[in-house]
């Protein structure tokens, strides 16, 4: 295994990310530190960088440093954004940090910076069509893609802080002030002409600003899922907090339940940029993304491919990263998935659900043992947990809730009083499918129950009111058919059959 530390210097925020690397291929990020630098903040207007803020970097990266040094971390990947590209005093700065850290920052372009913040989508999330929009502090990156690739893409030179700064955002607002942000920022959408052509494409947001509209939002709901990758926003809703926030001097932001008090401040200006652009786009949908150019720093790192073209299937990528870094019995979990989906495709008479649910049995099949990574007693409810706060990429939350529930399915059925928790996501008829389809997984891994692949297929014949499962197996399979059998109440309830296994 090693380990890497990506580190961003932006303009508003100083993070570093620190990364296993296992031998296997997958990645696990173990650690983050972050510091609200500022780094452009109070900028001359001649664009120097004060002196007090290069120094706050110097403290902010020496820590940073110390941290790489006590977990004997030396592949370090520094970057720069946004922050210094403007900068009279670029040169400078950089030396005088690689003096007092030596850390040899990396300046990257705007356009380098855009492709990394697609890379960070585009590997997480399964949308084909859309504009991805990044709101940092000094900047505003704009990718478009279709089918999955670059279309156009676009660095304007305003951000959170240098709106907040320039319009006077900071406390208490007047409609005139609102008035001109506006028509500033429409005038620099102006400025691309390939962002006329584009409507009705969603919108997928990156950065603090847009994770906290999604949190204020889950608050205010009472979302009862904490996850905030592939948050699922409408334009009404987005817009809604802009309006409420107008309203707001400093200490009503700090009030709002999910605003982070460091972004109290520059939050007005990133909702104005936000909704411009929701305007400009005609877009009715929003999604939160949590990867964005670290982790396109990252993927490129693990695979060099992925920078020349995105994973096909950003599912499949994930569950080999998930299923990788917990060392899971990999060929046990790819023989039960595929005796569940032999099962689900051969019962469609009885089940009637299309071919999409098929994602939700090979994502609970591949991962359904993963909580013995914790214990194996109750290793049911630690998948549970571990799916729903890990980083499982390609699916909405409601697909991923019942994949969840689908895979902790696998060993017993007391999870069900779990299910009216979550009932502002999942309604009866889903309920209905999770008990279906995680019967299938039950069976399924009973079917490999010495994980040997004893049992190689199944054939399963709707006669009356049972269902003959029929096992082709390579030695004795008496122990997996009688586990197997354990499930016939279980199936009876969910199919309304009797299930016979020979």
């Amino acid at each position: 295994m090693k380990k890497l530390a990506v580190i961003d210097v932006g303009s508003n925020t100083t993070r570093m990310v620190v990364v296993n690397l296992y031998d296997n291929g997958s990645y696990r990020i173990v650690d983050e530190l972050k510091e609200p630098v500022r780094l452009i903040s109070d900028m001359t207007q001649d664009n120097i960088i004060r002196p007090r803020r290069i120094q706050q970097l110097i403290k902010t990266l020496q820590m940073f440093k110390r941290l790489c040094t006590a977990n004997e971390i030396t592949d370090i990947i520094p970057v720069l954004t946004a922050a210094v590209r403007r900068a009279a005093n670029q040169r400078s700065l950089l030396d005088e940090v690689y003096a007092a850290t030596g850390i040899n920052l990396t300046l990257l372009t705007g356009e380098q910076e855009a492709i990394y913040v697609y890379q960070g989508v585009i590997n997480t999330m399964d949308i084909d069509a859309g504009v991805i929009m990044d709101i940092g502090g000094g900047t505003v990156e704009l990718v478009h893609f279709e089918k999955r690739q670059v279309k156009n893409l676009a660095c304007l030179p305003f951000g959170t802080v240098t709106l907040t700064e320039q319009f006077g955002l900071h406390d208490k607002v007047q409609p005139e002030q609102m008035d001109a942000i506006e028509e500033f920022i429409a005038a620099q959408f102006d400025e691309l002409p390939w962002l006329q052509n584009i409507s009705n494409l969603p919108l997928i947001g990156v950065g603090g600003s847009f994770r906290n509209v999604g949190k204020v939002l889950r608050k205010k709901k009472k979302y009862s899922l904490d996850i905030a990758h592939n948050y699922f926003m409408t334009e009404k809703e987005v817009n809604l907090v802009y309006e409420g926030v107008k309203k707001l001097d400093l200490d009503g932001r700090m009030k709002i339940k999910g605003l982070s008090n460091e972004r109290a401040d520059i939050f007005l200006a990133a909702l104005a940029a936000m909704t411009s652009l929701i305007k400009r786009i005609n877009s009715s949908d929003v999604y939160v993304s949590c990867t964005g150019m670290r982790e396109g720093i990252i993927f490129e790192h693990i695979d060099p491919q992925l920078a020349v073209k995105p994973t096909p299937n950003v599912l499949d990528f994930s569950l080999r990263n998930l299923s990788g870094q917990y060392n899971e019995n990999v060929e046990h979990a790819e023989r039960v998935t595929q005796l569940a989906v032999s099962m689900f495709e051969q019962l469609r008479q009885l089940h009637k659900l299309p071919n999409s649910y098929l994602r939700l049995i090979r994502t609970a099949g591949m991962l359904h043992d993963i909580g013995q990574r914790i214990k194996y007693y109750d290793h049911h409810k630690h998948t549970f947990y571990m799916m729903i706060n890990g980083n499982l990429y390609g699916l909405n939350h409601r697909d991923r809730l019942m994949a969840s529930f689908i895979a902790a399915f696998h060993r017993k059925e007391e999870m069900k009083k779990d299910y009216i928790k979550y009932g502002d996501i999942i309604n009866g008829a889903d309920i209905d499918i999770i008990n279906k389809l995680g019967v299938l997984i039950r069976i399924a891994e009973s079917f490999d129950r010495c994980m040997s692949g004893v049992i190689t297929g199944v054939s399963c014949d709707i006669l009356g009111d049972s269902v003959i499962v029929k096992t082709a197996a390579t030695a004795d399979a008496s122990l997996e058919i009688k586990d197997a059998l354990t499930s016939g109440n279980i199936f009876k309830k969910a199919y309304g059959k009797n299930l016979v296994i020979l």
